[in-house]
């Protein structure tokens, strides 16, 4: 009725694996917002800042908040249905670790949003900001 158990570490390792690997986004994002690779090419040149200091991977401006969540959005709203005529259980993992990741990503940008609002005279400000 169940199928095989799969290890816990399995479904570990493959939850880590999506939750960092939607992430990957941002370099098409950046390619398309850019019209260059310069973000895959300093991750490649330079693998350990990549790993340790993500900010220093991209310029203001070449992701965005709003490209980012909408892509991770889009790609799970794909991936999720397309995994779930193969494998429900699969879907089940993906969707809570993409839901999981964008619910992150949401509260970081809400903190940082407080945090420039805070920081801005005035609206105006606050707009050049975000955008």
């Amino acid at each position: 009725m169940f199928g095989t158990p799969v290890p816990a570490a399995l479904v570990v390792a493959y939850g880590t694996a999506v939750g960092v690997f939607i992430d990957l986004d941002h370099f098409l994002i950046a390619r398309f917002k850019t019209g260059h690779w310069d973000a895959v090419r300093f991750c490649l040149s330079h693998p350990a800042t990549a790993v340790g200091d993500q900010s220093a991977i991209f310029e203001p401006g070449d992701v965005g908040v709003l490209s980012r969540l909408l892509s991770h959005v889009v790609i799970g709203g794909v991936a999720v249905p397309v995994l779930a005529a193969l494998s429900v259980p699969l879907a089940i993992v993906t969707g809570a670790v993409l839901y999981a990741h964008l619910l992150a990503d949401l509260v970081w940008d809400i903190a940082l949003l407080e945090k420039q609002a805070d920081a801005a005279d005035s609206v105006d400000d606050l707009v050049r900001t975000v955008r």
